[in-house]
């Protein structure tokens, strides 16, 4: 499993537009193949920041699949104007002896 993370800064007044568009714009991710599952989380301190983290199969799952479709243009149309300035992803695997365990405590 890859997890694909994007810091997002949306313009100054457009958060509210920015969640009404990714409400639909997530129909479109969810659709893809390597999809797993994504979240989408609001900054406490800052009411335009937000962070994106999307579980993929694959890296290319995200970078070829999802990026070189048709669906990718779809989604940036609906997306990419809220931004500023664009997101810089970086994705991430998991370190195996790291994982978490449930604590009793």
């Amino acid at each position: 499993m890859i997890l694909e993370v994007a810091p997002l800064q949306i313009r100054a007044g457009q958060s509210a537009k920015f969640e009404l568009a990714f409400a639909h714009a997530q129909q479109i991710i969810e659709a893809m193949p390597g999809y797993l599952s994504h979240s989408l989380q609001r900054c406490i301190e800052r009411d335009n920041e937000y962070i994106l983290l999307v579980e993929w199969d694959t890296l290319a799952a995200h970078e070829i699949g999802f990026r070189g479709s048709p669906q990718y243009q779809q989604w940036k149309a609906l997306l990419h104007h809220f931004y500023e300035p664009m997101p810089r992803v970086s994705h991430y695997a998991a370190v195996p002896f790291a994982e978490t365990l449930t604590s009793t405590r």
